[in-house]
């Protein structure tokens, strides 16, 4: 049986249809109420009050899977923009390996979970391609992207930054702008809200890759209408080549970077990776300044 645990039950589904038919900045703002209790009325005319939709087997899985350390700030890549899709399963018909991902985000200073936070994930294809960037990014094993010219490395010119994300709706890692989508795909995009125990889960696939990054998933993470978090998650090379030797994504050839080479990898961005039925299982503990005060 499969671990896909997106709306097991009924009533996880209503709920979840509810919070779908919600654009992110309205749901920022419900969870930004007191205790999350704030009550929000979606495209369909109904009410209800977003609350995470995550299964319950995940809490014993981040033992000794992090810190509480200040997660790394990154930056946040050319292609993060508001997808305004507001689910767990992010595959729609992208082929790949299954992926689960399960985030659990706690405050840096304090190491109590946060709950009804805001977690948004996006990466690549198999081919190396971005929804609602196609035409900008590119999966052809060193060939060039639609349009001509080099495709952008998704790390601003020298250092990352080390620092906290700035403020505001458009700030991000603090190195880049949000992007306008150039198409209306939004596949391996998606946002979720933390429970309890400051737990999100996703379904996807394995990210393939694109000349001048490693294999990663982009993590951002709103806490009372802000964004405190910018950040990526990675993976062991060994399951990295191990996946890619498989389809689709041995049909995209010329790998040039891995971790080892990377200018943003650092050890504590690898997610934990267990085997799972069909796929694999990836957690990883984001320790957030949800305050903003550096600490």
């Amino acid at each position: 049986m499969g671990h896909d645990h997106e709306g097991q039950r009924v009533s996880r589904r209503r709920l979840f249809a509810g919070i779908s038919s919600l654009g992110l900045g309205s749901l920022l703002a419900a969870c930004s109420g007191a205790e999350g209790t704030a009550t929000v009325t979606t495209s369909t005319g109904a009410s209800v009050t977003p609350a995470a939709t995550t299964a319950k087997d995940l809490g014993s899985l981040f033992d000794g899977a992090g810190t509480c350390k200040l997660t790394s700030t990154t930056t946040q890549g050319p292609y993060y923009f508001d997808a305004d899709k507001i689910r767990s399963d992010i595959r729609e018909d992208k082929p790949g390996v299954r992926l689960r991902v399960a985030v659990k985000v706690q405050d840096s200073e304090t190491c109590k979970p946060l709950g009804n936070a805001v977690v948004e994930i996006w990466h690549c294809d198999a081919a190396g391609l971005y929804s609602g960037a196609e035409a900008a990014s590119t999966g052809g094993g060193g060939g060039n992207p639609p349009g001509g010219g080099n495709p952008p490395s998704g790390a601003p010119t020298g250092a990352p930054p080390s620092g906290g994300p700035g403020g505001g709706s458009n700030s991000g890692g603090g190195d880049m702008a949000d992007l306008t989508p150039t198409d209306d795909k939004r596949y391996l995009r998606g946002a979720q809200v933390t429970n309890g125990d400051g737990i999100v889960e996703f379904t996807t696939i394995w990210p393939g890759w694109y000349r001048g990054r490693t294999i990663h998933i982009h993590a951002m993470v709103h806490f009372s209408n802000q964004r405190v978090l910018t950040t990526q998650m990675m993976f062991d090379e060994k399951l990295n080549s191990a996946v890619m030797a498989k389809s689709p994504y041995s049909e995209h050839t010329g790998r040039d970077t891995f971790n080892d080479n990377d200018n943003i990898y650092d050890d504590s961005m690898l997610m934990k990776i267990t085997q799972e039925d069909d796929g694999y299982l990836g957690v990883i503990v984001f320790s957030a300044d949800s305050d903003k005060d550096g600490a």
